[in-house]
């Protein structure tokens, strides 16, 4: 199951996984017209899929996609909690709403989903979470102020969820760095020269440089891995 995978980063992780062979439920807020195309463009033989459309900020809306994913899937082993939205603004122009509609998506989504989906993975017999955080939950930055406090969450939720559900559930966060996806593609070219210029590789990276995290710490390779965050971030943060 794979939140926000209609584009960008989302989309290329749900391909990578169709590569490897897994049934897919692909979940984003774009409209099902629009996600049904691209859930049945990642079918390969032996590999299902499940498209659906919905806020993963409203609890009725994601137990009712848990529940069909049952249905159609017959489990679920892996979960990618991608689903998140960005805004940059001065700290001190931020409304009430501007907090609330961001921190809705990306931290009470991330709670929701887990929280139908913990419960199934355990009559399974164990899984995999994989929260999409940010390097800004490490680095922060200004006019980030609110989406730095969310992705930090994320990092939170996701240590004290490891401790909690571990040896059943292996629960791990991925902290990208820049990447050319929807939430930076209109900066300006000054933007980018000063961030090429910053970064270690010297260059953005993509969505398919994210995917492979993924797979990785869903595989048996990564047994060793919960509680942590991986940084595929292009150096330009070292920790």
């Amino acid at each position: 199951m794979i939140t926000g995978a209609a584009r960008g980063i989302g989309r290329a992780i749900g391909e990578a996984f169709a590569r490897e062979g897994a049934d897919l439920a692909i979940v984003d807020r774009a409209p099902l017209d629009r996600l049904t195309p691209i859930a049945q463009s990642m079918r390969r033989p032996g590999v299902m899929t499940a498209a659906f459309a919905l806020d993963v900020a409203d609890d009725d809306a994601v137990a009712a996609m848990v529940a069909g994913a049952l249905r159609q899937l017959g489990r679920i082993d892996i979960l990618v909690n991608n689903a998140g939205v960005t805004q940059r603004k001065p700290f001190l122009d931020l409304t009430l709403r501007d907090w609330d509609d961001l921190m809705a998506v990306n931290l009470r989504g991330v709670f929701l989903v887990t929280r139908h989906v913990v419960p199934v993975m355990m009559r399974g017999g164990g899984g995999t979470i994989i929260n999409i955080a940010s390097q800004m939950a490490q680095r922060g930055a200004p006019q980030l102020v609110h989406y730095s406090a969310s992705k930090a969450g994320v990092i939170g939720f996701t240590k004290a969820l490891a401790r909690e559900l571990a040896p059943t559930i292996s629960v791990n966060a991925i902290a990208p760095g820049p990447v050319m996806t929807d939430m930076i593609s209109e900066r300006s070219p000054q933007w980018f020269e000063r961030m090429i210029a910053e970064l270690p590789l010297h260059r953005i990276g993509t969505p398919e440089e994210i995917a492979p995290t993924a797979v990785f710490l869903a595989s048996s390779d990564a047994a060793l891995y919960t509680g942590q965050t991986l940084g595929p971030n292009g150096g330009h943060v070292m920790l």
